[in-house]
């Protein structure tokens, strides 16, 4: 009896370790592939999408599961169970449309090289962005230059203020400005595009719509590389911290129409620090 007490205040004690350490720090797991073995650190900042990673390889879950889909300059995505033992051609990664959880956006992670993130459903289906935790990408993508960079804000944010100006640059609202042109009422013409102007740069600024990159991000995505297009859509919850060049070889391998590899590449997944 008192041999099965201290067992079982022993396992308390570890399981209680195990979810301050799940609270308190960033997790490590490994991917083990037949290319080589990536190690990856959870963002503790993104509590739901870890937790939900390390319960899923807690279970075997990805175990024996393939990188299935893997595109270069893109992502290598994986750990779809419909990919284990999937016979040569057939069209896999449905993932699971019941193992979905509410995005984890966080400005201070994105789509760099080696980005670990979720996949999900569109927004015509899915208006919150929820993540399909059943399966994982990680980021591979390009280098960029600024002045590429550059012109992806130019291409979201212009629209985006033509919008807000129409919005408030109305027929009726030009119609009084241009009477008070004419009339040379200066003041009132003053006061009211003033007003419009304010309006316009508060909702401008304030806009989520608006694209601007961090001087980590750009750092990031001129040096190492990524996906910045992804940004904002799809929760980053982790990165490859060793192993970088594992995935620089499963993305230069020959793939199907539908992405997958010809040789398959089966993973099995590790913790080892909760």
């Amino acid at each position: 009896m008192r041999k099965l007490v201290i067992l079982l205040i022993l396992f308390l004690f570890q399981f209680s370790a195990k979810n301050t350490f799940a609270q308190g720090t960033n997790s490590i797991i490994l991917i083990e592939t037949n290319l080589g073995n990536m190690k990856v650190m959870l963002y503790k900042e993104t509590p739901k999408h870890r937790q939900n990673f390390l319960q899923l390889v807690e279970n075997d879950h990805f175990d024996g599961t393939l990188f299935y889909r893997v595109i270069k300059g893109f992502v290598a995505q994986g750990g779809s169970q419909d990919s284990r033992n999937a016979p040569v051609g057939k069209a896999i990664g449905y993932g699971d449309a019941n193992r979905t959880i509410q995005s984890e956006f966080n400005e201070k992670f994105f789509h760099k090289k080696g980005a670990l993130a979720s996949p999900r459903q569109p927004d015509k289906v899915n208006i919150f962005k929820e993540s399909d935790v059943s399966q994982f990408y990680i980021a591979h993508g390009r280098v960029f230059t600024n002045e590429e960079l550059d012109a992806m804000e130019k291409e979201v944010n212009v629209p985006l203020r033509k919008r807000i100006v129409k919005r408030y640059l109305t027929p009726k609202k030009r119609q009084i400005l241009d009477s008070l042109k004419k009339a040379k009422k200066v003041t009132e013409f003053r006061a009211i595009a003033k007003k419009i102007k304010e309006s316009i740069e508060f909702d401008y600024t304030a806009s989520s719509e608006k694209l601007e990159f961090t001087p980590e991000q750009r750092k990031a995505y001129t040096t190492v590389g990524g996906v910045p297009h992804l940004d904002d859509n799809y929760t980053v919850f982790g990165e490859v911290i060793r192993g970088l060049e594992v995935l620089d070889k499963i993305v230069k391998l020959k793939t199907d129409s539908n992405d997958r590899p010809y040789t398959d590449v089966k993973m099995k997944v590790k913790i080892l620090k909760y």
